[in-house]
C-alpha cells in the first residue's frame, strides 16, 4: 500500500488526525461524524471540532455518497475554560 501525500493532510489539528485515518474509519464502517470521532478522536480536541467538524462531514459525504444535508452533526461539549482555585474555594466567580 503506497502512501499518497494527500493522505497525510491533517484534518483535525487538535488531535492530529489525518485524512488517511478518517478514510480508514469510514472504510471500517463509520457512517456518522460521531462514529468517525469515536474511532479517530477527530473533533475531541481543545476546539471540540470547531475547525474540523465540517471537513469530516464533507469527507463522510464524499465517501458514502450521502448528501451533506443528511450527515448528522457530531455531538460536542463546549470548550473547557480553566477556573482558578480561588473561585472554587470561595464560590466567588470574580476570582
Amino acid at each position: 500500500m503506497s502512501l499518497e501525500p494527500e493522505d497525510e493532510v491533517i484534518i483535525c489539528r487538535c488531535e492530529e488526525v489525518s485524512l488517511k485515518e478518517i478514510l480508514e474509519a469510514i472504510a471500517e464502517g463509520a457512517r456518522t461524524v460521531n462514529e468517525v470521532k469515536m474511532r479517530t478522536r477527530a473533533g475531541m480536541g481543545l476546539c471540540q471540532g470547531k475547525t474540523c467538524r465540517r471537513l469530516v462531514s464533507q469527507i463522510l459525504a464524499q465517501q458514502t455518497g450521502q448528501p451533506m444535508g443528511e450527515i448528522m452533526p457530531a455531538t460536542f461539549r463546549p470548550p473547557v475554560r480553566p477556573v482558578p482555585i480561588g473561585v472554587l474555594a470561595t464560590g466567588d466567580d470574580e476570582g
